[in-house]
């Protein structure tokens, strides 16, 4: 933070010096043209807007020139210096002050982007309430430690990262993953290894109107929130393709722009049959001209305003080139589990054989499933908790798990097995031809099956599915009328059940049965083609842990749901960091307006310089240069500020964003 501080102080300064520049201006003004006083006096005056107006800029322009660069500020120097050599001071002092001034005003509204993310690193409360066995003790958040259980109070910020132990509440986590609605949070399961994202709290977000008690989990330097900002704050290191340009461009540019007015100064007078010191203060005259300080703040400004905007909303975008690629991304290839889907099962179907009632089915296999640990009893479970009356629920006794086929148990002193077609047709068994029928018809749709059989006698079917989300098919909707021209599913899970899950949301191509390595081929395949005779840019879009291959590989790599993820955060150029599909498509819209508030920024910057270099050729005062050069670059600052009023649209707005599922809806 105290880099932070130290730029604000400085900026502070900036400005103080810019209004004092121009202050001892006006009065050197006053002195020289309208009050009768002693040549020295408004001298003296326009010597102070040399120091205050040029105190930064000599500043700026001697760190470049140690660094072998020659920038604007050294052009603006020179420009001004040459002005007091052939006596016009008064020139020079305005060049100065309306430099200085442009400039300091340029940092304030540059700064109005830095603030949007410095406020995040403000968000976690400065102290947290730690619960010992001496009582509650208040212990400033940054000497937090994993471990420690810290008391969160009804509607204060939560400090730190951590897992709710005790308490519920509902939490507003719009600061970390743009969220609107508040998220319910319960204490974590402590016979689970696992923590779910309803036990997970953020530092920084707001706790309602319940007490929490939070086990930290990351101290503060590492917390979700720090290294949202610190990446943010970092944005502009990776630079877009059209930064890169300027970069390169500039270089040629500036020693262009010197050439040419040493050869205006020392031939101009030759030609225009002027004196010496009249071409030399043209040739200065074009030397503010061709300056191209619009030029180069145009990108930055922009991709600054862009990945802010984005860092309020819950996404995080790790610089320039992966804002400006996405815009131009026409083939985006989804992860299945955990992205299309909920990346958890739930029982889909309860299909009864011939002769059998649901009601009968459904309570024999709850009875067996409540009590298995195997990973789709759960899902079972919790599918046909709501349809089984207490009294009708039997109980199981000697559970056996069948490794790899299914499970077993009495149930009223009758033998019921769950499983697969493998677990009846082995040793000689049978499966009813209906039952089979049902089997292989639920299989054909992507389903997981599972046999249920009471006392030799086969009940039924139950389905199970990792469910698309209910937004998914929209969301994909959206993407196409937004121009993405392929829009693919890669998974691991067998074809039959990729090429379900395809139908159902919308893809182009389902392709299944990947190991990583085969995701990362795929994603090459996609890159390979050609479009309008250039490689097409693809995103890839997963979960950021093992889709990281083919995210590193991709264009583009977009994880979803990336708070509290480490790797995430890492491997991805953009983080969602909420569990929202509906935010891709409104990532596409804002990296298209950023490019396009570029290129209005760079054809106006580029268009200024081009009118005000025969301008000032052709005669023009410093004055009026000056304003006019000074004036385009704030133009462009404030056209790239728009980006942080940009908003989420109409069709983001008109997305249902469900929930996860409770898992109860089974047909």
């Amino acid at each position: 933070m105290s880099a932070h501080h130290d730029h604000k102080d400085n900026a502070r300064w900036e400005m103080g010096f810019a209004i004092a520049s121009g202050v001892t201006y006006l009065i050197g003004v006053v002195f020289e043209y309208f009050v009768s006083s002693p040549p020295a006096l408004p001298l003296a005056f326009f010597l102070a807007t040399y120091f205050f107006g040029g105190f930064f800029t000599f500043s700026s322009a001697w760190r470049s020139v140690r660094n072998g660069r020659f920038e604007v500020d050294f052009l603006m120097l020179v420009a001004a210096i040459g002005a007091a050599a052939v006596g016009k001071f008064a020139e020079g002092a305005v060049l100065l002050f309306l430099f200085s001034l442009g400039h300091a005003l340029e940092e304030y509204a540059m700064g109005r982007a830095k603030r949007s993310i410095e406020a995040l690193a403000e968000l976690a409360p400065p102290v947290a309430l730690v619960l010992t066995d001496n009582g509650v003790v208040e212990r400033p958040t940054e000497e937090l430690e994993p471990g420690e259980v810290i008391l969160v109070k009804p509607n204060s910020r939560i400090p730190a990262d951590g897992v709710v132990v005790r308490g519920s509440s509902a939490v507003d986590q719009s600061a970390i993953t743009g969220e609107s609605i508040p998220v319910d949070k319960v204490p974590a399961d402590s016979a689970s290894a696992a923590v779910d994202d309803s036990s997970k709290v953020f530092a920084g977000t707001v706790n309602g109107a319940g007490s929490l008690e939070v086990r930290v989990t990351n101290a503060a330097k590492d917390s979700t929130l720090s290294r949202v900002v610190a990446m943010v704050r970092d944005a502009d290191s990776t630079k877009s393709t059209t930064q890169r340009f300027i970069d390169r461009f500039q270089k040629f540019y500036v020693p262009a722009v010197l050439a040419f007015v040493a050869a205006v100064s020392l031939f101009g007078w030759l030609v225009l049959n002027e004196p010496l010191a009249d071409s030399f203060y043209r040739s200065m005259l074009v030397l503010v001209a061709a300056s191209p300080c619009a030029l180069a703040i145009a990108t930055p400004a922009a991709v600054l305003a862009g990945v802010a905007r984005a860092a309020k909303a819950g996404l995080l975008v790790k610089g320039g080139a992966a804002l400006e690629n996405l815009g131009r991304v026409k083939a985006i290839a989804f992860d299945k589990t955990g992205t299309l889907t909920w990346g958890q099962p739930q029982l889909t179907d309860v299909v009864p054989a011939e002769g059998v009632s649901r009601e009968e089915l459904a309570a024999v296999a709850l009875a067996v499933e409540s009590e298995s640990d195997h990973p789709l009893a759960g899902a079972i479970a919790r599918g046909l908790d709501a349809e089984v009356p207490q009294e009708g629920r039997g109980k199981v006794e000697d559970l056996q798990a069948v490794t790899g086929r299914g499970v077993q148990g009495k149930v009223a002193g009758e033998l019921v097995r769950i499983g697969s077609l493998r677990m009846f047709e082995e040793d000689g068994g049978e499966v009813d031809a209906g039952v089979l029928e049902i089997v292989q018809r639920l299989q054909g749709e992507g389903r997981t099956t599972m046999v249920v059989e009471s006392a030799g006698r086969q009940l039924g079917v139950l389905g199970v599915m990792d469910s698309p989300r209910d937004e998914a098919r929209e969301v994909l909707g959206v993407l196409r009328d937004n121009g993405i021209s392929q829009l693919v599913m890669i998974s691991g899970d067998n074809q039959r059940v990729a090429e379900a899950v395809g139908a159902q949301v919308g893809v182009d191509t389902a392709h299944g049965e990947l190991m990583p390595e085969d995701k990362v081929a795929a994603i090459g395949r996609l890159t390979a083609q050609q479009q309008d005779g250039k490689p097409v840019l693809t995103a890839m879009v997963g979960d950021g842990v093992n889709d990281a291959p083919a995210m590193a590989n991709a264009t583009v790599g977009i994880a979803m749901g990336a708070a509290g993820s480490a790797v995430a955060l890492e491997t991805a150029d953009v983080a969602l960091m909420s569990d929202d599909l509906g935010r891709v498509p409104y990532l596409i819209r804002l990296s298209r307006a950023s490019s396009k508030i570029i290129r209005q920024n760079l054809i106006a910057s580029l268009v200024i310089v081009a009118f005000l270099i025969p301008a000032s050729l052709m005669g023009v005062a410093m004055g009026p240069v000056v304003f006019i050069h000074e004036g385009s670059t704030l133009i462009v600052v404030a056209n790239a500020l728009r980006l942080l009023r940009f908003g989420i649209g109409k069709e983001h707005e008109g997305i249902e964003h469900e929930n996860r599922p409770a898992l109860t809806a089974a047909k």
